[in-house]
């Protein structure tokens, strides 16, 4: 209880522990490129959703946000601004980028397997009940994903350089 001599209620340490969250976030180094600094960004963040899953759906939902908190958020958009982005495009921009970062974190961290023997189990186990080539398209992919040395994290900057590649095309066309 002597907790609450040095703050006001839960909020506030909800509060301070989302802010020790994004205290941990590789912040764009304002001088580079705008590209190469969402990317390096974009793996911290995800890395930092990895280690704090309990964190993910706090990031965005708190109402007093502290200087780590703010500081993240203005320096993500003035590296897009400083990049040429107009403020519609940081928006634009900066939807796109959480939107897939937070939601690749939330599916890695609920997937029901950590290595490829663990994949092959649960696949085994969910197919089991239906004819051999029901869902030949899935069992392709489950294929695939058994290979050596196969890790789904790695689907992760597939897809942030789609996106990146496509946010410089709008960038660029605007």
């Amino acid at each position: 209880m002597s907790l609450y001599n040095h703050v006001a209620n839960k909020d506030d340490v909800v509060d301070g522990m989302v802010d020790l969250v994004f205290g941990e976030i590789e912040l764009p180094s304002g001088g580079g490129d705008w590209k190469t600094d969402m990317r390096q960004r974009a793996i911290s963040l995800r890395d930092v959703l990895l280690r704090h899953r309990w964190a993910i759906g706090l990031m965005e939902s708190r109402r007093n946000g502290g200087p780590a908190n703010l500081g993240h958020h203005d320096a993500v958009i003035g590296s897009l601004r400083a990049g040429g982005f107009d403020i519609t495009m940081v928006a634009h921009a900066y939807s796109a980028l959480d939107g897939y970062i937070y939601g690749f974190a939330l599916t890695k961290m609920t997937l029901p397997f950590d290595t490829s023997e663990q994949a092959a189990q649960v696949a085994e186990t969910m197919l089991r009940p239906f004819p051999v080539n029901k869902y030949p398209n899935l069992v392709a992919m489950i294929e695939h994903a058994m290979q050596p040395g196969y890790d789904y994290g790695d689907e992760f900057e597939y897809g942030l350089d789609l996106i990146l590649d496509g946010l410089e095309r709008a960038q660029e066309a605007a």
